[in-house]
Formats: C-alpha cells, structure tokens, sequence
C-alpha cells in the first residue's frame, strides 16, 4: 500500500505484516542499522515488548539490507519511506500512520540497539496515567549510561537540558534522548501541527520537547538505560562539525519559538 501526496507527510510504502493488536505502538525509525536493529528486535521479543504493543519499523531509505531479516522478529508494520528527509520526516510518517490507525499514544525508540527497549512498558504505564509526554531519561534516578561521548555529554548538560527546560518551563534532566511517548491527544492538538515539511531532520524531536508543557499538557520523565558501545566507532547519523552546528541552530531556533504554528 503506498501513500502518495499527503500534505505534510512524505510519500512511504506500508507493508502491514500483521493486523492491530494492541492500543500502543513503537515507533523505531531506521536508517542502515543491519545487524543492530536485528539485535534490538530480539531484545524485544525476550521481554514480550511485541506482545505489549504494535512494533513499526520506519525505513528511512537503508541501502544495506536493514529489513531484510526482520519478518520474524516479533514487527507488525515496515513503513518504507519514499519521499526527502531524515528523522523528523521518518516519524511524522509514523505518527500519521500509527494516528490513522487509531492507536492511543506512541512510543519511539532509536533503532541502533544503544536503548533498554525493555523499558517500554514505563512508557505505557505513563500514556495510561494521563500523561501526554513522556522523556525517557538516562540521568533520571534508576536510569542509566554508559560509554556515553564526553563531548556529547558535555554539551548535552551544559547546553541542551539548561535551555529546553527553560524553554518548556520544566525541569528535563534529558532532552536529546529520542526514546520516548506520546498521547494522541498531544500528537494532534491544534496548536502543535507536527506535519509540517519544516520538520525533516531533529527539528521535530526539540520542537516536541519544549511545546507538551507550554500547552499546559500533561509532562513526565522515566529512568531509561543507553550504552554506547565500547571501542568501537560510534553508531550515529550525526556528523560531528556541521551536524553539531545544525543541532544548535536548531535549538535556539526551537526556544525562541520559531517552528511554533
């Protein structure tokens, strides 16, 4: 099934392996994560996370073969994105489709095997409590990290935490963390409207950050675990000069407000 020239939502094709089963989803997006994301989805099905909700893998255009083993790996739905952009662009085709088929709120995970995918149920158990954000935080009490770059940490306490705090008027101790949850209500509030194309790369997950709590939404954090792994070169899509200068632009440009409708 493909879906084509949807305002705000690049085309994707879908391939729905299994029917809706459950009333959450995970939301992973991936893009070249061979061998990790099989690794993630096999933690996954070890703790019953499959059984717990509808796992959808979001293909943001891998040319290494990413999907190719992941049928019997506990998924329900590939989304293969067809259309321009990066991860902003790859969960608003989750949100839409994962929206459309009416599920109540939204888990998203990295797909690089470096999150405690078992943690997911502390997410639900939130989205069943009333609350419309949920951060899942390495640095929270009970959380965890681990080989984590010290420039990255650095500038992640220093810069990223202090200024979104402050921009959402409340006290985040993670906020470049992508392992988190969503309500429906959140998703499709007037006054977010996610499926704009000025959300292509991180520009969504900053912007998601700082407007739950200045909506006078529901906001809480969850302790999380995220190992990088050790001696080897680490996983990312972020290049470290010119993708740390875009991911600063993008910040000042979420705490003044700029992507605000």
């Amino acid at each position: 099934m493909k879906f084509l020239d949807i305002a705000g939502v690049p085309d994707f094709e879908c391939y729905e392996l299994l029917p809706k089963k459950n009333d959450y989803c995970l939301l992973i997006p991936i893009l070249n994560e061979k061998g990790r994301i099989e690794a993630e989805l096999k933690r996954a099905m070890e703790y019953g996370i499959n059984e717990t909700c509808d796992i959808i893998i979001i293909d943001g255009g891998s040319n290494d073969g990413s999907c190719d083993e992941l049928i019997d790996l506990g998924i329900n739905t590939i989304l293969l994105m067809i259309g321009e952009g990066a991860q902003g662009a790859q969960l608003r085709c989750g949100f839409f489709y994962a929206d459309m088929r009416g599920y109540k709120g939204f888990v998203t995970v990295d797909g690089n095997n470096k999150d405690s995918i078992e943690s997911v149920p502390l997410f639900i158990d939130k989205l069943n409590e009333g609350y419309d954000f949920v951060q899942g935080s390495r640095y929270l009490i009970g959380g965890k990290h681990q080989n984590t770059p010290f420039m990255r940490y650095i500038a992640s306490k220093l810069i990223h935490i202090p200024l979104i705090s402050k921009a959402a008027q409340f006290k985040f101790t993670d906020t470049t963390n992508g392992f988190r949850a969503y309500s429906k209500t959140y998703i499709n509030h007037k006054e977010l409207k996610i499926f704009r194309d000025i959300f292509s790369g991180y520009e969504l997950l900053a912007y998601l950050s700082v407007r739950a709590s200045q909506l006078g939404l529901r906001v809480v954090e969850v302790p999380v675990e995220r190992v990088y792994p050790k001696g080897i070169k680490t996983p990312t899509k972020i290049n470290p000069v010119r993708g740390s200068c875009n991911l600063l632009k993008i910040l000042f440009r979420t705490i003044r407000g700029e992507y605000n409708p």
